[in-house]
């Protein structure tokens, strides 16, 4: 019985361990705390940011660089959300941006 308990209490703790971070409002050390993000690419997402909030995983895709559906996928497992949201496949390939005339 004593070892169910210690065995329920380090779930507990582990569960509460595990904690959303939000890529349009974390931190570089928030982020650089997401498996699978350095310093190399929070210093991307975080420059990509300047021009404003990410709407979707998809605009996420679009406007940083290094970030596919794979690693999309890799890294809403570790815990990163884009307004809430992880990623789904159903999301589908980011598109090219368009740009203006």
């Amino acid at each position: 019985m004593r070892q169910l308990l210690v065995t329920l209490a380090a779930l507990l703790i582990s569960g509460a361990a595990f904690a959303a971070v939000d890529v349009n409002t974390a931190s570089e050390a928030e982020l650089d705390g997401i498996k699978g993000i350095g310093p190399s690419l929070s210093g991307r997402i975080l420059k990509a940011r300047q021009q404003g909030p990410f709407k979707d995983w998809r605009e996420l895709m679009q406007r940083v660089k290094g970030i596919q559906p794979r690693s999309a996928h890799q890294l809403s497992a570790a815990g990163l959300t884009v307004n809430g949201a992880g990623y789904e496949a159903t999301t589908g390939p980011a598109q090219p941006p368009t740009r203006a005339p």
